[in-house]
């Protein structure tokens, strides 16, 4: 995997710039941004998709598959840190001097000089994200903006805008969140994580406390998260606006109803609105209540602040539904930490009624899974009926020997409601075998999981209906 160097200066001039892995949903939406800029734009990637066909519509010249010849008139390589160091596009690259920029160096080369939102935290940004910028756009305001997850109202997850602003889901994985010249930050919560790269939790929190002291305006940040609310207290009070459902929240949350879309009281000012969202679970009434923070800031009234926020359809990838088989709705979900789970499951549970929710967990990356796997094992067995559990999806981690799925399977405390199934069509099968009428299926995980979906619902329209419950709900 290649490290990048985050402390290059950026050069004035990009030239023609060529992205390595350009269908990727964070580097596409990059792509996307350089091309409304101007830019011109080359690319390569293993296969092709929906987001290599729509850069190409765009005019992004791009080859399917790596290799030298593709980048042989290009002056600036854009890669991520998941690209291995043999790769034969950056091979060439550093044998003939061409600039290689991490992709969030080259988003900041496109933000410089404009007025920036940048939204981060371990979970939450995504939609976070998408509903700031629906509710600019619902304004007439017109901002550019990338995104982690295609907003779903607007088929895209980043586009170039004519207003001097631009909001981004600023990444705090490897620390990249640090390079932006930030006038605004949200910060949905401070839940440790990535400490592969941190090394600490204390480290975490300092890259944390580092990205909000440099935004020039102010700090939206949580009030009810325990490593926010940490971070905090280092910060200068006089630029931070908190929010959430603790008593001393400057937007303070109440009165959440969860059947169904969530509704909310939203106090800020002394004044205080009822807001009803068109997406489903609690968590979303705090998303909603930071963005809420950010868009007054801005400069949008109230009102305009609220009726954008009710319009947020929300993202790809988060609680989607994919197709209903046998009666049984099949979702998918972006989950990947155990706070994320949480959330994802409570919100399915508001919507799900006398039904059952059967969960099928892709852990994601073997730092995490061996470090968390009791967490996810106590996030899963505390709201899901049952729990499906895949093998791990890598990303840009070597195996790691003995870390599997079963480790998160091994640690629930009732065996009789989890099955590890590494193989996919035993694990379709599985759920197949145990969904009634009812029921939703939601996978989760940010790997490739959702390409289960497919066999899922095939399975389910071959299998007949389990005709009495199988499993425990656990619910009190």
């Amino acid at each position: 995997m290649i490290k990048p160097d985050l402390t290059q200066p950026l050069p004035d001039e990009l030239g023609r710039v060529h992205f390595v892995g350009i269908g990727g949903s964070g580097m596409s939406g990059i792509a996307r941004v350089f091309l409304a800029a101007g830019q011109r734009v080359t690319g390569s990637d293993v296969r092709d998709s929906d987001n290599v066909q729509a850069l190409r519509e765009l005019g992004a010249d791009i080859a399917i598959g790596h290799d030298a010849a593709n980048v042989r008139d290009a002056d600036t390589l854009v890669v991520t840190g998941a690209l291995w160091q043999d790769n034969p596009e950056y091979v060439y690259a550093l044998e003939h001097g061409l600039t290689v920029l991490h992709r969030s160096q080259a988003l900041a080369w496109l933000i410089a000089g404009q007025r920036l939102v940048s939204v981060a935290g371990a979970h939450g940004k995504t939609t976070s994200t998408g509903m700031v910028v629906t509710a600019l756009l619902d304004a007439s305001r017109d901002p550019s903006f990338v995104n982690g997850g295609v907003i779903q109202s607007l088929g895209v997850s980043a586009k170039g805008g004519s207003d001097d602003l631009f909001v981004i889901e600023a990444d705090e994985s490897d620390g990249s969140f640090l390079l932006y010249d930030t006038s605004i930050a949200l910060i949905t919560n401070v839940d440790a994580d990535h400490l592969d790269h941190y090394g600490s939790r204390e480290a975490f929190d300092r890259a944390f406390v580092d990205f909000a002291s440099g935004a020039s305006e102010f700090v939206a940040i949580s009030s009810d998260d325990p490593g926010a609310v940490a971070v905090t207290a280092s910060l200068d009070p006089a630029k931070v606006v908190t929010f959430g459902e603790a008593e001393g929240a400057d937007a303070r949350v109440s009165d959440v109803t969860t059947s169904g879309p969530v509704a909310f009281t939203l106090t800020h000012s002394g004044v205080s609105r009822r807001i009803q969202l068109a997406v489903a679970g609690r968590h979303n009434a705090l998303n909603a209540a930071g963005a809420y923070v950010v868009l007054t800031g801005l400069g949008l009234t109230p009102e305009e602040a609220v009726a954008g926020l009710e319009l947020f359809g929300g993202t790809v990838r988060r609680f989607e539904l994919h197709g209903i088989a046998r009666g049984v709705s099949v979702y998918d979900d972006y989950a990947h930490h155990p706070t994320e789970v949480l959330a994802a499951l409570e919100g399915a549970r508001s919507v799900v009624g006398e039904g059952r929710l059967i969960a099928v967990h892709q852990p994601h990356l073997y730092s995490r899974t061996q470090l968390m796997a009791g967490e996810f094992a106590d996030a899963y067995e505390s709201l899901a009926d049952h729990t499906v559990v895949l093998d791990v999806y890598g990303a840009r981690e070597d195996p790691v020997p003995g870390v599997t799925g079963a480790l998160v399977s091994e640690r629930f405390h009732d065996p009789s409601r989890v099955d590890y199934v590494p193989d996919w069509q035993e694990a379709a099968d599985r759920v197949a075998e145990i969904a009634r009428d009812g029921d939703f299926v939601i996978t989760l995980g940010c790997g490739d999981v959702y390409r289960i979906v497919p066999q899922l619902l095939g399975s389910l329209e071959r299998t007949t209906a389990a005709p009495a419950p199988t499993v425990a709900d656990p619910r009190p």
